[in-house]
């Protein structure tokens, strides 16, 4: 029996932009809900908390984004054009988000303006990887294998949908971080912002999963008509039953609220995924016409297969390490 690389790789890629949301989506949401801290010990110890992973958590944007590239060249080649403005702006959010987290532990005269950049990197960032899904669903005007719509055409109702939905599931992942690695007065802080959060979330998740089926009409066919609506049912039935895990959770739980927020992260892209698939680039591109050569796959999936357990391996023991509260002397 034959093994469909191109198939594999959309797995991988798929699994690298996952451990991208999941993780950097925490301390990205603890960016976001900054501001609701106190300046001082909440500040710090919020900040502290994610101190250790921030930075390798974004290694997992490294691996999708450079991914796609090499697995599925012309995806990228069509995806990025359509969505420039938007790249740009989370990148540049992503650095001065980067800058903030490390002079305000320097420049203390200046704190509280880098903390306000803390936030706003955080943000957009946000924001902007929302809008990117949003108008890779909407789909992406494509001429003899080649982007052909405007440099505005990212910019629509839907996708501010999207990014905002997005920048409130950022947040509820990073309060529910919180909830699990602080206590006191600022554990008590993040279950408030979980729970004002997580209605967020879950309007806008709904949201969305409406308009998706008004989108385009290939995603109604499959969402509402047998035999697929049959194999897809379980999915929002699930999420239905996390969600109301994941409330119950906030109220008491420690870190039953963050695996709760992960698993509706995993349904949404599974939900997501199943929408456009086989499609890598909707309406018309599929992942076996974006492929690079079959040579190529082999190639980089030897690299991938060694690469892969170290990046897993080093993370997970990063984790480990650092698996306690933080005090309020910023030490785990």
């Amino acid at each position: 029996m034959s093994v469909d690389l191109t198939v594999i790789w959309a797995f991988i890629i798929a699994f690298g932009i996952l451990a991208y949301v999941v993780m950097d989506g925490f301390d990205l949401g603890i960016g976001i809900l900054f501001p609701q801290f106190q300046p001082g010990e909440g500040r710090n110890r919020a900040m502290n908390s994610i101190a250790p992973f921030w930075d390798g958590n974004e290694t997992w944007l490294v691996l999708g984004g450079g991914g796609l590239f090499a697995a599925f060249p012309l995806a990228y080649a069509i995806i990025l054009p359509a969505t420039y403005p938007l790249i740009i702006a989370m990148l540049l959010g992503l650095v001065f988000r980067g800058v903030a987290f490390e002079y305000r532990w320097r420049d203390e005269k200046h704190r509280p303006f880098w903390d306000m950049a803390f936030m706003g990197g955080s943000l957009v960032a946000a924001m902007s990887q929302g809008m990117v899904l949003g108008a890779l669903l909407q789909g992406i005007t494509v001429v003899d294998r080649a982007y052909a719509g405007s440099w505005f055409d990212w910019f629509t109702p839907y996708t501010l949908l999207t990014g905002v939905g997005t920048v409130a599931g950022y947040a509820l992942l990073g309060a529910c971080w919180l909830i699990w690695r602080l206590d006191g007065d600022v554990q008590q802080k993040a279950r408030g912002l979980a729970k004002k959060s997580a209605l967020a979330t879950a309007a806008l998740m709904g949201a969305v999963s409406l308009y998706n089926v008004a989108l385009r009409p290939e995603y109604a066919e499959r969402w509402l008509t047998a035999p697929e609506v049959y194999w897809l049912a379980p999915v929002p039935i699930a999420t239905g039953l996390v969600a109301i895990l994941l409330w119950r959770a906030i109220g008491r739980g420690e870190s039953s609220p963050f695996w709760y927020a992960l698993g509706l992260f995993l349904l949404g892209m599974a939900g997501l995924g199943a929408t456009i698939w086989p499609n890598v680039v909707p309406p018309d591109v599929t992942i076996w016409d974006a492929a690079a050569p079959h040579r190529s796959q082999v190639f980089m999936l030897v690299g991938v297969a060694i690469t892969m357990p170290l990046i897993v391996g080093y993370t997970a023991w990063a984790y480990w390490v650092f698996r306690g509260k933080v005090g309020k002397e910023g030490y785990h």
